[in-house]
């Protein structure tokens, strides 16, 4: 992967900070991933409960699923009809209705976003989105899910920043924790295929579903 992004085209590379840059226009902000629930229900506590949570999205849940449908994404750029039942098993796999709303509603902020740069994102799942923009854009798939992941769990840090709540400093910790595990998992989803979906984190699935009950509700899942 070191090769991979030492030989990038720096332009691409720039055009891949920005598109999953937190100031890019998809409102990422605006969704917990289900994380408000699992603080308001005490199974998130403190830093070491934050990066444990991510962590194990990234590696056993909807994090890597969403890595692995981003491979797959990225490798389908040109064959529309792959493409687009990569972007339905997406939409499927998402574990509750706040999730789905979730990655359609990114997936279609991004589609719009990105239109300056006219490589036609499609109106779909976020990592379906974003992957079938990366391969337009000439950027490698190893860079492109590092950035991706990174993301991942940056929205989900500032999230628990706010809720927990977590100072900027053990925050910086917690991503800083999360470096070797991002690695490792895009080393895997690299060399993924679909048969490689699945996911363990059923906390989070039932945190998503009772996300959408909570009286007081600072996000939107």
């Amino acid at each position: 992967m070191a090769d991979e992004a030492a030989h990038a085209d720096p332009a691409a590379v720039l055009k891949l900070a920005t598109w999953l840059s937190p100031a890019f226009p998809v409102g990422a902000f605006a969704w917990s991933h289900g994380l408000e629930a699992c603080i308001a229900e005490g199974w998130v506590r403190n830093g070491t409960d934050t990066e444990d949570w991510i962590a194990f999205l990234l590696q056993a849940g909807s994090g890597w699923n969403d890595l692995v449908l981003f491979a797959a994404a990225f490798r389908a750029s040109d064959n529309p009809e792959e493409l687009a039942g990569i972007a339905e098993l997406a939409s499927v796999l998402a574990g509750s209705s706040e999730r789905r709303l979730e990655t359609l509603s990114l997936g279609q902020a991004f589609a719009e976003a990105v239109a300056p740069w006219e490589n036609a994102a499609p109106a779909a799942p976020y990592p379906v989105a974003v992957a079938f923009t990366a391969a337009r854009g000439d950027v490698p798939l190893g860079p492109a899910l590092v950035a991706y992941a990174h993301a991942f769990a940056g929205s989900l840090l500032g999230a628990a920043t706010r809720l927990v709540p977590l100072g900027q400093r053990e925050a910086m910790r917690i991503l800083n924790g999360l470096e070797p595990v991002i690695l490792r998992v895009v080393t895997l989803a690299k060399a993924s295929t679909l048969d490689d979906l699945g996911s363990a984190a059923i906390a989070s699935d039932i945190a998503a579903m009772r996300h959408e009950t909570l009286r007081t509700r600072l996000f939107r899942s």
